[in-house]
């Protein structure tokens, strides 16, 4: 059986031991463990903002996606993307802006993965996803008395980069009131029309006032759009 030193005992021990130099300190308790877990701790919560995000951009669709018949899904959430500019009553036609009846606003908007390298680059990557948002412009409404406002959707068009997927590397979709759109056929106009005249990668960031500076200061402004740029008088 144990037998704990009285009182005495134990401070003549004391006593003993410091005269002999021996000092006996109390047991240290071992932290490494609680170190261990307080990093662990510090990494989770450093890597839980990341893992959120990289979640969050997962679920976006930030990313074009397409059926098994080949039609782009919408991307549904594009009004939460980089806002680029609005037009009104824009046409590439003067035919086809002279039977118009109506006046209307155009919205583009791009994903902002692509922004961000267009920032850095003054190109857009692969991926990219342009959208265009068409709506009504309503004149005289409730305070309004002067000037237009924007109001229903008329139409949704989609211009994606996928350079393993479409041999000119870019592609239109035009979506009506479904989810998903069929891929603007190549003969269309569109696609001859922006090749001619789209200043950056056959888009046409020339009227996007925000991004021309920046492929402007990059070098990146295609020749084809130069050319239309209004020559100096000559002396």
């Amino acid at each position: 059986m144990l037998r704990l030193p009285s009182q005495g005992e134990d401070a003549a021990n004391r006593r003993n031991c410091a005269v002999g130099g021996i000092v006996r300190k109390p047991a240290q308790e071992d932290t490494s463990p609680m170190i261990t877990f307080a990093k662990a701790t510090l990494l989770a919560a450093a890597l839980l903002p990341l893992t959120a995000f990289m979640q969050d951009n997962a679920a976006s669709g930030t990313s074009p996606e397409y059926t098994s018949d080949a039609q782009l899904k919408l991307p549904e959430n594009y009004r939460q993307w980089v806002y680029l500019t609005t037009g009104f009553d824009m046409s590439y036609n003067k035919a086809a802006m002279a039977g118009m009846d109506h006046h209307m606003f155009d919205n583009v908007f791009v994903n902002p993965e692509s922004y961000k390298a267009f920032v850095k680059t003054g190109t857009w990557p692969d991926k990219t996803m342009l959208v265009l948002e068409l709506r009504g412009a309503e004149g005289r409404g409730s305070i309004n008395q002067k000037g237009n406002y924007q109001s229903d959707m008329m139409g949704l068009e989609v211009h994606v980069k996928d350079e393993a997927r479409f041999p000119g590397q870019w592609a239109f979709f035009g979506f009506d009131d479904d989810k998903t759109a069929k891929m603007t056929p190549t003969s269309a106009d569109c696609y001859t029309c922006h090749a001619a005249h789209g200043a950056v990668n056959t888009t046409f960031v020339q009227f996007y006032p925000t991004l021309l500076p920046i492929a402007k200061s990059k070098g990146t402004l295609s020749a084809a759009y130069l050319k239309e740029l209004p020559q100096p008088a000559q002396k």
